[in-house]
């Protein structure tokens, strides 16, 4: 596999694991939002808010 080949796997995988990242985050507040008892905006707004506050630094030393 060539270096351009190689770099474009490592960007989609680290695009995948942000992903997944996301995910996981949003269903987190999501869950965390609806026990709260908070309305679908509230929701939302709390799922975007745990998206946001993820530690860009932290995930990527998490990163294999």
């Amino acid at each position: 596999m060539d270096r351009k080949k190689l770099a474009e796997n490592e960007q989609v995988e680290l695009a995948e694991f942000i992903q997944e990242a996301c995910m996981d985050a949003a269903k987190e507040g999501v869950r965390d939002a609806s026990m709260s008892g908070l309305c679908t905006e509230g929701v939302k707004e709390a799922a975007v808010s745990v998206i946001q506050s993820l530690d860009l630094e932290q995930l990527t030393q998490n990163i294999e």
